[in-house]
Formats: structure tokens, C-alpha cells, sequence
């Protein structure tokens, strides 16, 4: 079993995943029958979250988890958000899904309208 950081929203949650069909007796690792056959040396995993780079000034870009349709506007440009704060809200199958600042910063732009259509990945704002 492996245990792993996972940010969701500016959230970071832990999670442990355990291998498909893994036989794991006592304290026995799995990681050589995951090794490649060819003789080369498995891929690294580092439990440990990734810093992301810093992004240039105006450019923290605000992306929607999930595709729904803009149901409410929660914040205006020239709002300070911290991590974690609504900037708006999706409605996707019946429920409201709120989209929130990755880090601290200053609400530049918001691209979206409510009731707007809009994919997962998609960039709704962007803070500086």
C-alpha cells in the first residue's frame, strides 16, 4: 500500500492506494512485480506533493474540477482570495460545485457568465 497527497480544489487530502490483485503478506513489498521486465529500473513515485512552479504575475489561472453550468458568481475582479475561496459555483447533476481560488491572490478576470456551459480543466478566472 502506498500513501499519496492529492489536492482537490486547494484541498489536500491523503489517500493510500493499494495494487489491483496485490498479495501483500506481513510487512512484503509488491514493487518488484511491478519492476519492468526488460531490465530497466521502475519509474520512481514520490509520495511527497510537487511544488508547482510560480506563476508569473496575472496568471494563476482558476480552473473547473468538473463540467456543469456556471450556476452562481460568487466573487468580483478586484476581490483578495485566499486559498480555498469560492469564486463560483458549478450545478452539475443536481448538485452545486464550488470552484475556488488554488492560492491567495487578486481576482484579475473572470471569463465565464452565469448559466454559461463550461468543461472540466477549463479556465474561469484568473488571480495575481
Amino acid at each position: 500500500m502506498e500513501t499519496y497527497i492529492v489536492r482537490v480544489n486547494g484541498v489536500e487530502y491523503e489517500v493510500e492506494v493499494e495494487k489491483k490483485n496485490s498479495t501483500v503478506s506481513g510487512t512484503e513489498s509488491t514493487a518488484a512485480q511491478a519492476a519492468p521486465a526488460s531490465g530497466e529500473s521502475a519509474p520512481s513515485v514520490s509520495a511527497a506533493p510537487q511544488a508547482a512552479p510560480a506563476a508569473a504575475p496575472g496568471s494563476i489561472e482558476v480552473k473547473t474540477g468538473t463540467a456543469g453550468k456556471i450556476w452562481k458568481i460568487s466573487s468580483k475582479p478586484g476581490d483578495v482570495l485566499e486559498a480555498g475561496d469560492t469564486v463560483l459555483v458549478i450545478e452539475a447533476m443536481k448538485m452545486e460545485i464550488p470552484v475556488v481560488a488554488p492560492e491567495k491572490g487578486e481576482l484579475v478576470q473572470i471569463t465565464v457568465a452565469e448559466g454559461e456551459e463550461v468543461k472540466a480543466g477549463q479556465v474561469v478566472a484568473t488571480l495575481k
